[in-house]
């Protein structure tokens, strides 16, 4: 390990992101916000230290290894900053990298990519192009910039500790990032890839916390001569049916209940009682839109569809981009998000003697 430090400024005030709790403690993907850049600098083994700069040592409540160091920031960004390299100098660091703890989701391979890049200069920033045109105004004048001349910085930023430190202590001004000494000063920068996804969160939108959750479902009815067999929405040529108050579709049963699961609604019989007239032999698509319609009006959408279908007789291969089809339609699903695998018992049972079908679903869907 070279001797290298890690600054994550978690001390900001957060008047962008309209909220009673500092952006920085909120909860993102199951854990505080500036935890993800913590993880991340302990996991790579790259740094002799971390320092985590807050606005009081209180707010900390869990205990980190003895590299994590956490000390008080100051009124701006920059002098949060000052007061982390100020800190570190006792130890003689080489190398120090700053990063905004509102940047959660870059990888330890930028952090090595960074370091490298100081074996041969004295500050490297990681940039990406803007997606955006860029205007610029001076006064009352607008000026269009050249996207393929104009770059958007990111953090963590790279820099020789003496050469960052010398130019913090000598500054006056409120600055946005380090990299702006460096400029100001006509010192060079190295400009390095940064990467898309290591996004700054500013505002609450960008929190994107997607919630995922899963539902199970299971069904089973006898099977008796002379009716019509109904899987997954289609007719089936087979001797026998299967018994239900409805038309018995064990597979479109199974996903009802399992989407029910995973949304929190109960269960099929909630909705659909076998004691009432009016669904007596109703068709399975009937029972399975108004299911769909919740789903959409909740604003969920499927992830994806896992089938198991239990039965000697009919074979699933013969028929399943036949019910994945109407799966597919019915739900308005693309055919990829959905497995359907047929399962035997060995003869066993009810299902074995071919008197029964049986299916199993697992849902996943998001919000």
């Amino acid at each position: 390990m070279m001797n290298n430090y890690f600054i994550i400024l978690a001390s900001g005030q957060s008047k962008r992101f309209n909220s009673n709790q500092l952006k920085q403690f909120i909860t993102y993907k199951n854990k505080a916000l500036f935890e993800h850049s913590l993880d991340k600098a302990m996991n790579s083994k790259l740094f002799k230290k971390i320092i985590l700069v807050v606005n009081e040592k209180k707010q900390i409540k869990k205990k980190y290894s003895k590299d994590v160091v956490i000390i008080k920031g100051g009124k701006e960004r920059s002098d949060s900053s000052l007061i982390a390299l100020k800190y570190i100098k006792k130890f003689k660091p080489s190398n120090v990298l700053i990063h905004d703890a509102a940047r959660p989701n870059f990888t330890i391979k930028l952090l090595k990519r960074l370091i490298k890049s100081l074996q041969t200069n004295k500050a490297s920033i990681p940039v990406i192009s803007s997606k955006d045109s860029i205007k610029y105004k001076v006064k009352n004048q607008l000026f269009n910039l050249d996207k393929k001349n104009s770059y958007l910085t990111q953090t963590p930023q790279a820099f020789k500790f003496k050469d960052i430190y010398n130019l913090s202590i000598k500054q006056k001004k409120i600055i946005q990032d380090e990299a702006t000494l460096f400029i100001n000063n006509n010192f060079k920068i190295k400009f390095i890839n940064g990467e898309i996804l290591n996004d700054k969160i500013t505002f609450k939108e960008d929190i994107n916390n997607i919630k995922t959750f899963f539902g199970i479902g299971f069904d089973i009815h006898r099977l008796v001569k002379d009716k019509k067999l109904y899987l997954g929405g289609i007719k089936i040529p087979f001797h026998s049916g299967l018994k239900g108050h409805s038309d018995g579709d064990v597979i479109l049963h199974s996903v009802i209940d399992s989407l029910l699961g995973a949304m929190r609604k109960k269960d099929i019989g909630t909705f659909f009682p076998d004691n009432r007239n009016k669904f007596k032999n109703i068709r399975s698509p009937k029972m399975l839109k108004p299911i769909v319609d919740i789903l959409n009006r909740s604003n969920f959408y499927i992830n994806n569809l896992d089938i198991n279908l239990i039965c000697e007789q009919p074979k699933v291969s013969k028929y399943r981009n036949k019910i994945i089809n109407s799966l597919s339609d019915l739900l308005n699903l693309d055919k990829d998000l959905i497995n359907l695998k047929g399962k035997t018992v060995e003869k066993l049972g009810l299902i074995g003697k071919e008197k029964a079908i049986a299916c199993e679903v697992i849902c996943s869907i998001s919000q």
